[in-house]
């Protein structure tokens, strides 16, 4: 039977908008793969996650999952709070290594947007409570004893809210890891929460700062860590977004990766 001619007439219309849509949308992505994405993250040594030389398993991962979509990844390092205010001026297209904070809503998107999905993580770390041998501080996980003052953080870090959350004072002066392990053997503050990547780090590079200070055996808290892109890239290439969280998933669930990251965490507990 023989198509009506109107309604062939038609039909051809929406194959050639149909393929026109995907011509154009085929265009955007390659433009995309044809240049870098730029991420920023933390210039400081997050070990085993980041390294300050540009290394470390959240790296690895990342051009894991550009190679996997044919993409090409650039890494800024600089402080926190900056690499922040770049994404959410949109000067990056992501932010490597964020916690979920409601307040950064504002400043990128997260996988899952505002019920961030830990699937799609990059790692998870811990905060640790540090404080000076000689101190009677402790955590038992659900709150401090012995403490006399506030805890010491490093600026721009989510754990101060988690602390101000539970009645904590917060000090927030230091920026760098050792700046603020230095202000604790000074007295200055009773105790200090660290990413134990960074805590681990610290110490075990400089023996006089292991020997006056201490690590808390029970954890202060457990969190997700995650690729933040910015508000301009999600709303221009949702799908591409959608994408590399994708690949973030895949790679790490991958043997290959799951090995490598099973003798990194071995060898920084050495």
């Amino acid at each position: 039977m023989k198509q009506p001619v109107a309604s062939s007439i038609l039909c051809g219309r929406i194959q050639r908008h149909v393929g026109t849509l995907f011509f154009a949308l085929s265009l955007t992505t390659s433009a995309w793969a044809a240049q870098p994405l730029t991420f920023c993250l933390e210039k400081a040594d997050v070990r085993p996650w980041r390294t300050q030389e540009g290394g470390g398993l959240n790296i690895e991962l990342l051009n894991r999952a550009a190679k996997q979509l044919h993409l090409q990844f650039i890494y800024q390092g600089m402080p926190w709070k900056r690499c922040l205010a770049q994404l959410k001026s949109n000067e990056v297209q992501g932010a490597i290594g964020a916690s979920f904070k409601a307040e950064r809503l504002e400043m990128g998107v997260y996988p899952g947007a505002a019920k961030p999905d830990a699937s799609k993580r990059l790692n998870f770390d811990r905060y640790v409570v540090i404080r000076r041998r000689d101190s009677k501080v402790s955590w038992d996980g659900k709150s401090f004893q012995h403490l006399d003052g506030p805890v010491g953080i490093q600026l721009g870090y989510s754990i101060g809210d988690h602390l101000k959350s539970l009645g904590v004072p917060v000090d927030d002066g230091s920026q760098r890891p050792n700046e603020l392990l230095l202000k604790l053997i000074a007295g200055r503050i009773p105790a200090a929460a660290m990413l134990d990547g960074e805590a681990s780090t610290s110490l075990n590079n400089d023996p006089k700062l292991l020997a006056q200070v201490e690590v808390l055996p029970t954890p202060l808290t457990e969190k997700p860590y995650f690729l933040m892109l910015s508000h301009a890239f999600v709303k221009s290439q949702p799908q591409l977004a959608q994408n590399i969280w994708n690949a973030i998933q895949d790679v790490r669930n991958s043997a290959a990766y799951q090995k490598l990251e099973r003798e990194a965490m071995n060898g920084a507990g050495k």
